[in-house]
């Protein structure tokens, strides 16, 4: 039987009544047409699952009572951050929502040289917010527990500065890099992975990255789209270095 899992963004609590926030209640009561005494998921991030029933569906609100906490298992032991140049419309969703259910860490959208999306103030707090709805979603498809963070996009020389020096291994993935995904060691602080835009990496961002420690990752002699590369970088790195 398919487990419902709904993502709650405030603290859960056994015997605790709540709402369900509007959208996933629409999801619930319309879509799923879920009623009272439904058995669903609730999940906030903080590592548990949250088995609830369903006590009441209205038109518009849908109440549920949370029956237990269950610790969840299911994180990579490879922290992975994935610096992605980025994309165009729907291309930063697949990126975003593939690198949640591979595991990654954290999502860092960059502005770089060859960058084609052009975000103001108002246009980047908005893609913030839809971009840390699809990762909330994919957790919800794939089973996590921990849901990855999403920074705002910066532009990637400021990001450099503002790395901190916690050891992790600084990757980019260039078409003439030296180093292949089975030669690498990673700390426990686990790794960086950049990945250019539509345009790839220019010559002042590979010197930027150069100059901050980043290595050059290759993962063979055929040039992937900005789409394909990170995922594939991410799912190589998962099968050799995190969930094995």
């Amino acid at each position: 039987m398919r487990t419902i899992r709904i993502h709650v963004d405030q603290p859960l609590t056994v015997g605790q009544e709540l709402g369900l926030p509007p959208q996933a209640a629409e999801h619930v009561a319309r879509v799923l047409r879920l009623t009272a005494g439904s058995p669903i998921t609730l999940f906030n991030g903080d590592g548990h699952d949250y088995p609830a029933v369903i006590q009441s569906v209205g038109k518009r609100d849908v109440n549920v009572r949370v029956e237990a906490a269950q610790a969840v298992a299911n994180e990579s032991p490879l922290p992975l951050t994935l610096a992605q140049g980025v994309a165009r419309g729907e291309k930063m969703d697949l990126i975003v929502q593939k690198a949640t259910e591979l595991g990654v860490a954290r999502i860092v959208p960059l502005l770089t040289e060859r960058s084609e999306v052009k975000l103001d103030a108002g246009r980047a707090e908005k893609r913030l917010a839809h971009w840390q709805a699809v990762v909330a979603s994919a957790c919800e498809q794939s089973g996590r527990a921990r849901v990855p963070e999403v920074l705002p996009a910066v532009p990637l020389e400021q990001w450099l500065r503002q790395l901190p020096q916690d050891g992790a291994l600084r990757l980019a993935l260039l078409p003439e890099g030296t180093q292949r995904p089975g030669e690498l060691k990673f700390p426990a602080t686990g790794g960086v992975l950049v990945v250019g835009p539509e345009g790839g990496l220019g010559q002042r961002d590979t010197a930027a990255l150069t100059d901050a420690g980043f290595i050059g990752l290759r993962l063979g002699p055929r040039i992937l789209r900005t789409e394909t590369a990170g995922l594939a970088a991410l799912a190589a790195l998962q099968a050799l270095h995190g969930d094995v």
